[in-house]
């Protein structure tokens, strides 16, 4: 702003008052530091295992400066993760410190201390002093949003029953937010939070937009006609890699010390404690997660629904695993209205657009995969574990699963020597913010949204949280995007929202 008055007018406006807030010297401290006024002083809303995981990355970014934590557990007890040692030498070796908190040896770390600690620590390492306090920590997301006045922008990594409710609490107090997938894991409450953002106009980033392949390659041979007009397209994932359960917990272990099990729950009905509701494991459960497809699928699919102008489908078809028990000596199929398949296959119907014909998108999960196509009978590599597949009347694209190295089969399967191996992903260069989170810190800045912004998920965001639904209804739905109804199913539009507790529905935050 060049006039004090230009100035206060930016900063009257929900988006201006939340773009800049002047960081005090004693937070950065040390030489060629980005100016005051050009931090983003952001709240980090989830230190879990996930959370921890992605904190290096963000805080070795010049423009940003995390101020505070949260998370409802205080202590690192009773967190899981994809092995014992590897979360916690990953933090070390970004501090440069390996004997950084000796006390969590064996020990899998989360919790707003270890988080508070780590940020501190973190900052410390770049003063010439090697000091630094300046991250509050809280227990309540909403709290913090009170009392952080100066806060810019939160980043939102807690469980997905949580993402809807905090992140609209935050934009309606005019914070710029980063939020992991899923939007929210009700397709009602996702919207909700799509509809605030774009009347507020704060800066939105959902993170999958980050992890999209390019649609270039495969969008030149369907516009040439290399597999006829698009009939299908398949993407399937080794996902579930966590457990679920078949069974609802019986026993009642004690809360954790340190953990906030009602603000765990947040929005959800009261029930007992338990740990195989919590951390990672907290994805196979319809109350808590979104399932295989809302935590994989808007990495692979989102960059498809732009490129093919999918919105939401009309139709949504599931079939799954179930569970078998015996009661009382008699074989009996477990009744499973809380957590989601082993594995499943779910077929989504999109009405023609444009010149784009009808067609179909079916996700696969739990090792479920395609048939084999024709071309690959002979092939010793067969379908990958992973991976996209697009099928026309006249031919077929393969790819990886975010759409990576796509190829013709019809020429695939003239070659004679073995396929190149996949290209790899670049990595990210250490410090240096990803595309989406360049944008969204110049949109922050009052620069124009990203397309990684929560108003262009709307479509993939409807598609993850109907996928839920099928699973739940059992049947095949005709979903009615105008009215958010599901026409054929009066029982499956329950589904579609959250029966919220006292106190945690999105218009009383």
């Amino acid at each position: 702003m060049n006039t004090d008055q230009g100035r206060r007018k930016f900063m009257g406006t929900a988006a201006g008052a939340a773009a800049f807030a002047i960081v005090p010297r004693h937070v950065l401290g040390g030489p060629g530091v980005v100016s005051p006024s050009d931090k983003i002083t952001l709240a980090y809303i989830g230190v879990g295992t996930q959370g921890l995981r992605e904190l290096p990355s963000l805080l070795a970014l010049d423009d940003i400066q995390v101020v505070s934590v949260c998370d409802p557990s205080k202590y690192a007890v009773e967190y899981r993760d994809w092995s014992k040692d590897g979360l916690l030498n990953g933090m070390r070796k970004a501090l440069g410190k390996p004997d950084w908190r000796a006390d969590l040896d064996g020990v899998i770390p989360g919790g707003r201390d270890v988080g508070k600690d780590y940020v501190e620590a973190f900052y410390a390492a770049k003063r010439s002093d090697g000091k630094f306090k300046g991250c509050s920590s809280y227990a309540d997301f909403r709290e913090l949003l009170d009392k952080e006045k100066d806060l810019n922008a939160v980043k939102i990594m807690t469980p997905d029953h949580l993402h809807g409710v905090v992140s609209i609490a935050a934009i309606k107090k005019g914070k710029h937010v980063i939020m992991h997938k899923p939007i929210a894991n009700r397709l009602k409450e996702a919207r909700a939070v799509i509809q605030t953002a774009r009347e507020t106009g704060v800066a939105t980033h959902f993170s999958p937009w980050d992890s999209n392949g390019s649609m270039e390659q495969v969008m030149a041979w369907i516009r040439q006609g290399a597999i006829g007009a698009l009939r299908e397209v398949h993407n399937w994932s080794n996902r579930p890699v966590w457990p679920q359960y078949a069974e609802l917990p019986a026993d009642k272990p004690p809360v954790p010390e340190g953990f906030d099990w009602d603000l765990w729950l947040g929005p959800e009905a009261d029930r007992p404690y338990h740990p195989n509701y919590t951390h990672m494991v907290f994805r196979g459960w319809y109350d808590f997660g979104g399932g295989s497809m809302a935590d994989m699928g808007q990495y692979s699919l989102w960059t498809v629904f732009n490129a093919l102008d999918l919105g939401a489908p009309e139709s949504v078809e599931p079939m799954m695993t179930h569970h078998c028990i015996f009661n009382g000596g008699v074989a009996a199929r477990v009744k499973n209205d809380f957590s989601f398949p082993d594995a499943c296959a779910v077929r989504f119907r999109f009405p023609a657009r444009g010149a784009r014909k009808a067609l179909d998108l079916v996700w696969h999960d739990g090792g479920m995969r395609p048939p084999t196509p024709e071309e690959l009978y002979s092939d010793p590599e067969g379908l990958p574990a992973e991976g996209m597949m697009f099928v026309g009347d006249k031919g077929k694209i393969l790819a990886g699963f975010r759409v990576e190295n796509p190829q013709l089969l019809s020429e695939r399967a003239k070659r004679k020597p073995p396929a190149e191996p996949p290209a790899r992903r670049r990595e990210r260069e250490p410090g240096r913010a990803s595309p989406g989170m360049q944008q969204w810190i110049a949109a922050c800045r009052g620069g124009k949204q990203g397309p990684g912004s929560f108003v262009n998920a709307g479509p993939i965001s409807d598609a993850a949280n109907l996928y839920a639904v099928a699973l739940r209804a059992r049947q095949r739905l005709v979903f009615d995007a105008e009215t958010v109804t599901v026409t054929n199913s009066a029982e499956a539009n329950r589904y579609l929202a959250r029966e919220y507790r006292s106190g945690w529905a999105p218009e009383s935050l």
